[in-house]
């Protein structure tokens, strides 16, 4: 009988030919849709933020919301003293890297890309998409050296909440591999631009602050291991113990010189993501990762990163002959070009050579086009970009002004590049949603993916 969603079902058996962008298991499906649910939210807002800092800097009130940017306040004898905009590059931007290193652990130790066959791909994508925007970045402002070579990271990283609002906005019923590919490739380009950050963009380390560092970091590890044997799994333990040895840690980094957002991903691989069998097996409840992710996600996408764009995006554009200025800069021109061109070709170069020298072939459902509009997409950069624009030129200095226009443009350019893409795919992935949904046992889980796991069995 023929298929009605005129999509072919994919084959139950096993075959030799390996696979890559498949469908993942029914958990990890419903898991990070309700992940990607929150970050789309979260890109709404982060969008009105930028609007809203953008008008604000542009119009009457620029001296008041420059002002409310650099007011300070802290504990001076900690180098706490910090102005609003740098507690948020700081502080908050934190909370994101800390659950960008809990997604990559999670995925790593108990989601479907604890298989090396399927974490390779994206793994690879990330970091194709890293080096081939950083390349074509420096060959545009070799001429130019000095000062302007500091921008080279910029625009390597992807914004995912950016990302899936754009998908939002075109209606894209862009399929769960490729969604899951994406935000894998997300996270671990995240990750790659925070090991960039410490190794590059920190200067000027003060040694004992960072060897003290290791005490409530080693602490930390230690309760959150013993999180569910000392505390039955109680949600209070994680805010009242974990909450101030975690902003210690912080503390003692950000007072080192290495940059404070280190501290959330530290902080975040030493979570445990599998909960002790000691603590009452399988109904013992979440684990701490699970918890922490929960609780967290909301107030990074909601909160910390919408606050961090509202402080850092706010540039004053000049008018016409300003916007003209600041996208003539080099530094400027290397960023678009590496978002929209660069960024597209290192992740579709990458995921094809490992596809292609694995003697491994796409998912039946998916075509080639649709690699290349995921990789426009990745094309999106934001909250990352921002930050490590901060970090290469100085806050306000031009350059810093340039690149965070050239930011702004060239995600602009992705997003609609991606767009014309993947709204052309729509059709298609309209029938395999369709197809996908099938419940014929009405067992709660579609049909797809009990055969899918049946065959995996």
């Amino acid at each position: 009988m023929t298929d009605p969603t005129n999509v072919p079902t994919p084959p139950t058996n096993p075959v030799s030919t390996r696979v890559v962008l498949r469908r993942g298991t029914y958990r990890e499906f419903v898991r990070v849709s309700a992940i990607l649910r929150k970050e789309t939210v979260g890109g709404a807002i982060l969008l009105a933020a930028t609007v809203t800092a953008l008008i604000m800097a542009n119009s009457g009130f620029s001296d008041s919301y420059y002002a409310f940017r650099d007011f300070e306040f802290g504990y001076e004898p900690w180098h706490l003293k910090l102005s609003l905009g740098t507690w948020a590059a700081d502080g908050l931007l934190a909370v994101f890297f800390f659950l960008a290193g809990l997604e990559l652990k999670r995925e790593f130790v108990a989601g479907d890309l604890r298989s090396v066959s399927r974490a390779i791909v994206p793994v690879a994508a990330a970091v194709g998409g890293v080096i081939i925007p950083a390349v074509i970045f420096v060959l545009i402002n070799l001429q130019s050296g000095g000062e302007t070579l500091r921008g080279w990271a910029i625009p390597t990283a992807t914004d995912i909440a950016f990302a899936l609002a754009v998908l939002a906005v075109i209606g894209s019923k862009l399929p769960p591999a490729l969604r899951i590919f994406l935000l894998t490739l997300a996270v671990v380009d995240d990750l790659l631009a925070i090991a960039i950050i410490a190794f590059f963009y920190t200067t000027d380390i003060a040694f004992p602050p960072l060897l003290l560092a290791i005490i409530p970091l080693a602490l930390y590890w230690f309760v959150a291991h013993k999180y569910s044997h000392f505390f039955k799994n109680q949600t209070w333990a994680a805010w009242v113990i974990l909450l101030p040895i975690g902003f210690i840690t912080w503390a003692l980094l950000h007072g080192s010189g290495v940059h404070a957002t280190v501290a959330g991903v530290l902080l975040g691989f030493a979570v445990p993501v599998l909960r002790s069998q000691r603590s009452g097996g399988p109904n013992a409840g979440p684990g701490l990762a699970e918890i922490l992710e929960h609780r967290l996600r909301p107030l990074s996408s909601g909160v910390a990163i919408p606050v961090f764009a509202f402080f850092s995006a706010g540039v004053t554009l000049g008018g016409v002959d300003g916007l003209f200025n600041a996208l003539t800069d080099p530094v400027a021109i290397g960023i678009v070009v590496a978002l929209v061109i660069g960024k597209p070709i290192g992740v579709l170069l990458a995921t094809f050579l490992v596809t292609k020298t694995t003697k491994a072939t796409l998912d039946p459902d998916l075509a080639w086009i649709d690699v290349i509009g995921v990789s426009i997409l990745a094309g999106v950069g934001f909250t990352v970009s921002l930050l490590i624009s901060e970090l290469a030129f100085g806050l306000d200095s031009p350059h810093d002004d340039h690149a965070k226009v050239a930011i702004l443009v060239g995600s602009l350019l992705a997003a609609l590049f991606a767009t014309a893409v993947l709204r052309g795919r729509n059709r298609h992935y309209g029938r395999i949603a369709a197809r996908d949904a099938i419940d014929s046992d009405e067992d709660g889980i579609p049909d797809v993916y009990q055969n899918n796991e049946a065959s995996n069995s």
